[in-house]
């Protein structure tokens, strides 16, 4: 989880209250923090956020945001997402970084002095946004710059990475871009966001001086940010058009919470993007979503009333509108976390305080045990660590690639249970997409990743499973067309892997519990042709077990023989 560093003081000017650890601790109930330490001799407190999905929180400012939002009982203005606002500044993005990092966000910020906290709170917030958020610089990255120093327009552009040249932050002597990615800390750090590409991206002004070679270093000329300065451009690039223009928000509103004035920036693209070729940025995005009143009953258990769920969802920073018992909401420019009426529900909950709902004491006694899934999934994975096997668990999310690319799936006849994937609508990140439909993709990404471990490999996984259904009687929509259920898959990798080897694990697993089964032949895109075959018990289909085929090992860059079986525990 996210833990930031604030000083006391400042925090304190953000709050427009004085704080002790008790009161901290209170406040922090709004943003799912709580306090690591507190040490008001060194003015100094950690927080640690319990959210992974609210980048906009991991800073003082953001926190500091939140928590005036319910004091106040309204949202925060911030002008300048107004599209009628025009800008005057241009940064032109040229049509080949498209090949690299395609992307890029910019605004302006005057008028508010940079002194030392502020400084230590803004490199903070940049390295948190850029590392956690951006996957360590690979999707975002961002840049400040003294702006007084820098001539517009600025281009955003290729270049060759041995003949351009500029004096980077923490060096006195002017370097190529490959000579930075060679010898400089930062190039070393983050030298993968790069990978494969011949030509470098850089940000240079009309005066052909280059402000930073991203994601890498700023000059240190023009992007060396120091106390005292006033006027600042803020950049950020990366590989999501939507995630860049996220972290341009959070960051021009941490910004004008400190008293600066943002100033739009126009992002000339070359190329045509979902948010067209010429857009004025900070650009508000947000989205509505419609929820009934009576959901906050089904989900909450206690009644709400309008005028109670317009109050605290406008006390924690969305627009509300209302008809009859419909609420439309919008979440603020600064978040993009809100993918669901429950996401909503949430912040009402949170808005109102847990502690205000009232508990109430089950009516009826029950005493609590194991399903009788749960019960033999216990009873199998003790049988495959009696057989020599290891267990892993892994997430149950994943990407089309992995899901679906990986393993041959496009070809495989849409009857195969393990072809019926349950995708998430408006997913944050493209790496947690879809649900996995089987867990042999997770073992074979264990396997991708454990080259270096002695052979053989014998690993398994006991987990859920996600497919899509026909709808049952009475149940039209998308989202109820779908069933979870628990899976057993095992896995043999080394030199001399065979189908007979795991088919005998197969036979004891099933002898272990007084059960019987049987192999049919089949044809699957994942197994060599003549060695796959659908797994019986008694006359039902259980599973399917096979040699993986060469080329799906080579797209998983596994260079071993593997053998693998995957059984549904449920139809045991």
């Amino acid at each position: 989880m996210p833990t930031i560093e604030v000083t006391i003081s400042d925090f304190e000017s953000l709050l427009e209250e004085k704080i002790d650890q008790d009161r901290l601790e209170l406040l922090l109930e709004q943003v799912k923090g709580e306090v690591k330490e507190f040490l008001p001799a060194q003015d100094i407190a950690k927080v640690e956020l319990n959210d992974t999905n609210r980048p906009d929180l991991w800073s003082p400012e953001g926190i500091a945001r939140q928590i005036r939002l319910k004091k106040s009982k309204a949202g925060t203005p911030y002008p300048f997402f107004d599209p009628k606002n025009k800008s005057d500044r241009e940064v032109i993005v040229s049509k080949e970084v498209a090949k690299v990092r395609p992307y890029l966000a910019a605004c302006i910020a005057r008028g508010m002095v940079i002194t030392e906290p502020i400084l230590e709170q803004l490199i903070q917030v940049q390295e948190k946004l850029a590392d956690s958020f951006g996957r360590k610089r690979k999707t975002v990255s961002i840049g400040l710059y003294r702006l007084q120093k820098i001539s517009f327009p600025v281009r955003y552009d290729l270049v060759d990475p041995e003949t351009t040249r500029f004096v980077p932050l923490g060096f006195n002597e002017s370097m190529s871009l490959k000579e930075i990615i060679a010898r400089h800390p930062k190039g070393m750090a983050h030298a993968d966001t790069l990978f494969g590409a011949t030509q470098y991206p850089i940000l240079i002004d009309a005066k052909e001086e280059i402000l930073s070679f991203p994601p890498i270093i700023n000059s240190r000329e023009v992007g060396e940010v120091k106390v005292g300065d006033t006027e600042l451009f803020v950049e950020v690039t990366g590989t999501d058009m939507r995630m860049v223009m996220l972290a341009l928000n959070i960051f021009a509103c941490n910004l004008a919470d400190r008293g600066a004035a943002i100033e739009p920036v126009s992002i000339r693209y070359s190329n045509l993007t979902d948010y067209g070729k010429d857009i004025r940025m900070p650009y508000d995005f947000s989205s509505s979503i419609d929820l009934n009143l009576d959901a906050f009953e089904k989900v909450l258990g206690e009644a709400v009333k309008m005028e109670e769920a317009v109050a605290e969802l406008s006390a924690y920073g969305y627009t509300v509108q209302t008809k009859g018992k419909s609420l439309k909401v919008t979440a603020p420019p600064y978040r993009d976390d809100t993918m669901h009426p429950i996401d909503v529900i949430e912040d009402f909950a949170i808005c109102r305080g847990y502690g205000s709902f009232k508990p109430e004491m089950p009516s009826t006694f029950t005493v609590g045990a194991l399903s009788r899934v749960e019960s033999l999934s216990d009873f199998l994975r003790d049988a495959m660590v009696g057989f020599g096997f290891q267990e892993i668990v892994s997430n149950i999310l994943g990407s089309r690639q992995d899901f679906i690319e990986n393993m041959k799936l496009t070809a495989l006849d849409k009857t195969r249970p393990e072809a019926k994937i349950v995708e998430i609508g408006n997913p944050m990140n493209e790496r947690f997409s879809l649900l996995r439909s089987s867990l042999l993709p997770s073992l074979l990404r264990v396997e991708g990743a454990s080259s270096k471990a002695f052979y053989p490999h014998r690993v398994f996984e006991v987990g859920e499973i996600a497919r899509l259904t026909s709808p049952g009687p009475g149940k039209r929509k998308a989202e109820e067309a779908t069933t979870t259920s628990i899976h057993l898959a095992a896995l043999i990798a080394h030199p001399n892997a065979t189908f007979s080897e795991l088919h005998a694990v197969l036979e004891a697993l099933f002898l272990s519990f007084s059960g019987r089964c049987r192999l049919e032949s089949i044809i699957h895109p994942s197994f060599i042709q003549g060695r796959s075959g659908n797994i019986f018990s008694e006359k039902e289909e259980v599973g399917l077990i096979g040699e993986l085929d060469p080329e799906v090992l080579t797209r998983w860059q596994i260079g071993m023989p593997c053998v693998s079986f995957e059984i549904e525990i449920e139809k045991l």
